[in-house]
């Protein structure tokens, strides 16, 4: 039997076929009463006022008429004329189920159907919508958790890791403190020097308006940047084009840039050209060159003291870096807002010597032309202050370029007046004498009898130059510099003696200045002695010396018998402008004054017509010094290899005011010390009491006794004589 449709009470018809049916709507059962929903009459019920029974949702068992279109839920006499049927949806908006569902003739859809067969739901919108909030409300308890940790427990923990992050340090250095002259020349002084570095990437981006390399455009914008940067970078276009082309990010161009070259760059703009804050550095310069270099030192190349000054006021002369901290962004903006902090640079103190520019010039000069005329190895020329022990000038030939011969081989770089010892020769015979003056042995007018040879144990000793029996008194032995007569004044003492007083002159010590790499020099023991070195000890040979302690001996003899231990720093500046002097050298007496006078004005025989030096005389002033004449020592040689040509001396001789050493190691022929050194006494010495104003006494020299007749010498029971026995002593 076909049932008929009843059309829902809001005039919309259900649809009628099983394909079109709402999934939600099951078919009755046969035999039931269908309930009432929303006003629409389920599926199977009669609509009360319609007389239309509605289809069941399986097929039924009759054909359908021909011609007749399906039904689209709305009654055939409802639908205007000319439109096409609508397929409707159901209520739940759910897709129409396969009408070939629900055959089993029990009349039911095929949804429930699936149901009553045990398949699975379809998923439940309240479901899906409780499980989404559970998730949401689980990850956001789990961003809620971290943020109390961070913003509760660890909350400084935290602010600390970022602010690190952020922060970024920059280390200010610390200027070095200047080295100075007594008159204010600046011997060493130290400069910012900054490091140029190129982003590559970005310099081919000049003068082009783009973000980017364009290769188009790149090799003229490198072009141009070159052209502009060689001259401040003291280099050429053709070799920094190179350093500019490429994809580094960064590129170093120059370290040696200063601050105002600097700012020079940085005003043309060009992109990638920056400086690294990180590499700014302060470098030491040496404005005198090579006329200081020796004593003054050298920095090496990481920074550290070499040698000179720079290592003996190492303490004062370094300074105390500084520190910037600031925050900045990730693409390195510096945070104007941000932490920042600020711990200045304390700089190095400033130390004031006691050289004199202007002498330490003059000797330097001096020095070097002799060396060159003579083709000698080396030398060095000491002025002293007499009074106060300051040294005016230490010359060391040869010298070196601290800025550029640091690392060379074969550099010298050492201050040779400090650090090589050498036999003293002849200069060290004021020694012997002061000590037989000083102890009563002798007098300036003691005869002397000089052989030509004089035996002693296995050697033959002699002088300089053959020569006959000669006649002289104590100060002709030392004018003529006769070695013969030295020995012989000598054995009027103890061997104990002779060395007590040749280290109360400072042999064998060192000199009190503090330079590094000073010697003691050599001066063995006494009781070490052989009877031959007893001999050579007396007129310098046997011993070693520096050129200071030489220079000492006779500052000794010139101030009155009292040596005052060298000085080398006057004072030290500290940041502030305090100056504090450093303390005055130590004296002790060595000699009487007696002594002294009488060996001054033996002294000043020595450069006298009669003397070996005639060549340092010094028109106006009277002039009192020595020659010495020694063999050298070469340790390359591991022997005695040239000679040591040495005058010391000091002026006015009977005002004395500098002590001038010059020291001129193996000289060609001729090598005696009258004859190479004295020329440069009498120079730098001439030029020394001209720049100090040291005016001439005006006072003639007294006569000196240098030479007796062989009665007069015989005669006198105090002749000093080989194999003779003084009866009077």
């Amino acid at each position: 039997m076909t049932q008929r449709r009843t059309p829902p009470p809001s005039g919309r018809a259900r649809p009628a076929s099983a394909a079109t049916r709402s999934p939600a709507a099951p078919s009755p059962r046969a035999g039931s009463t269908p309930k009432q929903t929303g006003g629409k009459a389920a599926t199977g019920s009669t609509a009360s006022g319609t007389g239309q029974t509605p289809r069941t949702t399986g097929r039924s068992g009759g054909a359908r008429p021909p011609g007749a279109r399906p039904s689209t839920g709305r009654p055939a006499g409802n639908r205007p004329a000319g439109t096409r049927p609508t397929n409707a949806r159901s209520a739940a908006g759910r897709r129409p189920t396969n009408p070939t569902r629900g055959k089993g003739g029990n009349g039911g859809s095929g949804r429930r159907s699936a149901a009553l067969r045990g398949g699975t739901p379809a998923g439940n919108p309240r479901r899906r919508m409780r499980f989404l909030t559970v998730a949401c409300l689980f990850v956001l308890s789990v961003f809620g958790a971290q943020l109390v940790r961070i913003q509760g427990f660890d909350a400084t923990a935290v602010a600390q890791e970022a602010q690190l992050k952020r922060e970024s340090a920059q280390i200010i250095p610390a200027m070095r403190g200047q080295v100075l002259a007594s008159d204010g020349t600046v011997l060493a002084s130290s400069v910012v020097r900054e490091t140029v570095v190129a982003d590559q990437q970005a310099v081919c981006t000049y003068g082009t308006r783009k973000n980017t390399c364009d290769p188009a455009t790149s090799e003229e914008a490198v072009q141009k940047a070159a052209t502009e940067l060689a001259p401040l970078l003291n280099t050429t276009v053709s070799e920094l084009v190179p350093q500019l082309t490429g994809t580094s990010r960064y590129r170093i161009l120059s370290r040696e840039v200063t601050p105002l070259t600097w700012n020079t760059i940085s005003a043309l703009g060009i992109p990638g050209i920056n400086r690294d804050r990180r590499e700014t550095r302060s470098q030491r310069t040496y404005p005198q060159g090579t006329t200081t270099a020796a004593l003054v030192g050298y920095m090496t190349g990481d920074g550290k003291p070499g040698g000179g000054i720079e290592v003996m006021m190492q303490k004062h002369l370094v300074g105390t870096p500084g520190k910037q901290t600031f925050e900045q962004g990730r693409d390195g903006t510096i945070i104007p807002v941000g932490q920042s902090s600020l711990v200045p640079a304390v700089d190095g103190n400033d130390v004031t010597l006691t050289v004199n520019s202007s002498l330490q010039w003059y000797a330097q000069n001096a020095l070097a032309q002799r060396i060159k005329e003579t083709k000698a190895k080396s030398g060095t020329v000491v002025i002293e202050d007499v009074k106060t022990g300051n040294l005016l000038a230490v010359a060391s030939y040869p010298s070196f370029d601290p800025s550029a011969d640091v690392g060379k081989k074969g550099a010298q770089l050492s201050n040779v007046a400090f650090s090589d010892v050498f036999e003293p020769g002849s200069t060290s015979k004021i020694m012997t004498m002061a000590a037989a003056l000083e102890e009563g042995e002798v007098t300036p007018s003691t005869p002397v009898v000089i052989p030509n040879r004089l035996p002693r144990y296995d050697a033959n000793f002699k002088d300089s130059h053959e020569h006959a029996t000669e006649y002289r008194t104590v100060a002709g032995t030392l004018a003529e510099s006769s070695n013969i007569g030295t020995i012989l004044v000598s054995e009027t003492m103890k061997s104990k003696t002779l060395e007590s007083y040749f280290r109360k002159f400072g042999l064998g010590s060192l000199s009190g200045t503090g330079y590094p790499g000073e010697s003691r020099g050599i001066l063995p023991p006494s009781n070490t002695w052989s009877g031959t070195k007893k001999a050579t000890v007396a007129f310098g040979q046997g011993i070693s010396v520096t050129a200071i302690q030489a220079a000492s001996v006779f500052q000794t003899i010139a101030n009155d018998g009292v040596r005052v231990s060298p000085r080398l720093v006057d004072s030290v500046t500290e940041a502030d402008g305090t100056v504090t002097t450093t303390p005055k050298s130590a004296t002790n007496r060595v000699v009487s004054h007696q002594t002294a006078a009488d060996l001054s004005r033996m002294l000043e025989g020595v450069v006298s017509p009669d003397g070996t030096a005639e060549e340092a005389q010094i028109p106006g002033y009277r002039v009192a010094g020595k020659t010495g004449t020694a063999d050298y020592y070469d340790a390359r040689v591991g022997g005695y290899s040239g000679r040591t040509a040495s005058f010391i001396g000091y002026a006015p001789a009977d005002d004395p005011q500098i002590v001038v050493a010059v020291i001129i190691q193996k000289p060609t022929y001729p090598f005696f010390g009258g004859y190479v050194s004295g020329p440069v006494f009498k120079d730098v010495t001439t030029y020394a009491l001209q720049e100090l104003k040291i005016p001439p006494t005006g006072k003639k020299a007294p006569k000196v006794t240098l030479k007796v007749t062989p009665e007069e010498a015989l005669s006198d029971p105090t002749v000093l004589r080989n194999g003779h026995k003084r009866s009077d002593r």
